[in-house]
């Protein structure tokens, strides 16, 4: 991969959108406050010199948050990104990144005027070159260091208030590790085992489908800019009425090694990958933030979990009853009372009565559970790459909920829920900045959709794919079968039309006894009548 990675370097020097953009992380910029770097297409700030944006005040939501955190000012995540910036890029029209040099979602080109809808696939009826890419594109991603970002390793305290910045480099694919950790981490009060874990900025709660949605929105787009294929798509796994993880196997995600089933198979390229983020009880013992650091390998052991907690894997009948409820979050505190559709699909609630239970999980949590290994982690789930494939069909379920019930906007919260949950509360930690209720919209406004919600005949063309891409595969091969076979059928019927010939030649007295009887002895010295005799014969052959 190192000649791939020296290429795609210089020719997509540009590869995220968010955070902690390089340029943001010196000590003047963390003093300022103030994260606008130049787009280098016009070598202006945010590129206001081409109408593409301008540095402005970040504006905050004034709404007052749940009682869940009964804090202020010990989280770096509380009102994001004050602690860190206060002033950002703010892009105008269709243009979208920390410095405005990237589109909308949805939108391509140089102008961010070409609107595309791109299709997310089943990761079964995926052609083998595309599910071959898959593999190859998040493995090229883990072995490749962001040069355009790095995580944060330590509080804005800890920082010295930008004094002394702190922090690492990590591979493109390990900036979304961290953010899934991050995002879900607990509150750090100071000093060891002094912690808050009743918080998440990004689950339990109304952000869950939305923050999730943004999340695999620029992962998508990630892996676009690393690859330059635009054409990229994040796949799912429809894991409904699944026995077992269907995806596990060396083609594919990566089966168990057979010298232990705790790990992923040598054959395939996961088991090489290392970990990060995945310790969070030792980084809340000790009053820490994930170091970045290497943490072993990959884990997983899907089936062997606690069978008191998840029972089996989410049916179709499950998944039916979810999109049935009609309330988007009902805003009960306790996530065993909250009868709703993000409840329910989050794991909480019931998916057979909508009622939460403290034993057990069902739907999207059920799922990392069974794992029962790396992504059975809220905050390290994101190491294992199953994740991408179960978020995604997750989001379809969501995608699916807003078709059906069609939600005005007041139905999201915009007061009152849990820290960062709020309608207009800026994601963490992503720059460019997004509010959560502007992703309680429909995926095509996005530029996606999902194959399995297209119409009866454009979703059987789908399940058809793969077959029709192994046809094309051996299509040579039945050419040449078909031409072998039809020199055959024509060197027999030839065959057969000289016999029927070479029959009707013969005297009528002969049978087909003496048809296929041996020739008869020829005299040693041939005389005339002989020698026409044997002429004629050999001219009817």
């Amino acid at each position: 991969f190192s000649s791939l990675f020296l290429f795609f370097i210089k020719f997509f020097p540009r590869l995220c959108l968010f955070q902690f953009p390089r340029l943001c992380v010196t000590q003047q910029a963390l003093r300022t406050k103030e994260c606008c770097p130049v787009w280098e297409g016009d070598g202006s700030a945010c590129g206001a010199g081409s109408g593409r944006g301008s540095c402005e005040d970040v504006k905050i939501s004034e709404q007052p948050d749940g009682p869940q955190y009964p804090f202020s000012g010990l989280d770096d995540r509380e009102k994001w990104p004050l602690v860190f910036y206060n002033r950002t890029c703010q892009c105008a029209g269709n243009f979208m990144g920390f410095n405005c040099g990237d589109c909308k979602f949805g939108y391509f080109g140089d102008n961010c005027n070409e609107r595309r809808v791109s299709l997310r696939r089943n990761i079964f009826h995926l052609t083998r070159a595309e599910r071959n890419r898959l593999i190859s594109y998040l493995n090229l991603a883990k072995q490749t260091i962001s040069r355009e970002y790095v995580v944060a390793t330590g509080t804005y305290r800890e920082m010295e208030n930008g004094s002394n910045p702190m922090f690492a480099d990590v591979s493109v694919y390990d900036v979304f590790v961290w953010m899934h950790y991050y995002v879900s981490r607990n509150a750090l009060l100071g000093g060891p085992g002094n912690v808050w874990r009743n918080v998440d900025f990004g689950h339990w709660a109304p952000a869950f489908p939305p923050w999730h949605r943004v999340y695999l929105l620029h992962w998508e787009h990630e892996i676009r800019k690393l690859t330059g294929d635009m054409t990229f798509s994040i796949p799912y796994w429809d894991w409904r009425d699944a026995q077992d993880c269907e995806v596990c196997t060396d083609e594919l995600m990566g089966a168990r090694s057979p010298q232990n089933p705790n790990l992923i198979s040598p054959s395939s390229v996961f088991s090489s990958w290392k970990v990060l983020c995945s310790q969070a009880e030792e980084y809340s013992n000790r009053g820490v933030l994930c170091d970045a650091r290497n943490e072993g390998p990959l884990r997983r052991n899907p089936g062997n979990h606690n069978q008191n907690i998840v029972e089996r894997l989410p049916t179709s009948a499950d998944v039916e009853f979810t999109l049935s409820l009609p309330n988007y979050d009902t805003g009960a505190m306790d996530r065993t009372a909250n009868m709703s559709f993000r409840n329910t699909l989050e794991g909480f609630g019931d998916p057979q009565t909508g009622l939460g239970s403290s034993s057990r999980l069902g739907m999207h949590a059920s799922l990392h559970v069974f794992m029962n290994g790396s992504m059975s982690s809220v905050q390290g789930s994101a190491n294992d790459p199953i994740f991408m494939l179960h978020h995604a069909f997750v989001d379809s379920i969501y995608e699916q909920w807003l078709r059906r019930h069609k939600p005005s906007p007041s139905q999201y919260p915009e007061s009152n829920a849990p820290i960062g949950h709020n309608g207009d509360y800026h994601m963490p930690p992503f720059i460019p900045l997004h509010r959560n209720k502007e992703y309680f919209i429909s995926s095509k406004d996005l530029g996606y959709e999902y194959s399995y919600l297209l119409d009866a005949n454009q979703r059987l063309a789908e399940s058809m794919r793969p077959y029709l891409d192994e046809l094309h595969d051996v299509w040579p091969w039945l050419i040449l079968a078909v031409l072998c076979g039809g020199i055959v059928t024509v060197a027999i019927a030839i065959a057969i039309l000289l016999a029927k010939h070479r029959f009707k030649a013969l005297p009528r007295r002969k049978s087909w006894k003496n048809f296929f009887a041996l020739p008869e002895k020829q005299p040693l010295i041939w005389n005339n009548e002989t020698e026409a005799s044997h002429h004629n014969y050999q001219t009817t052959m």
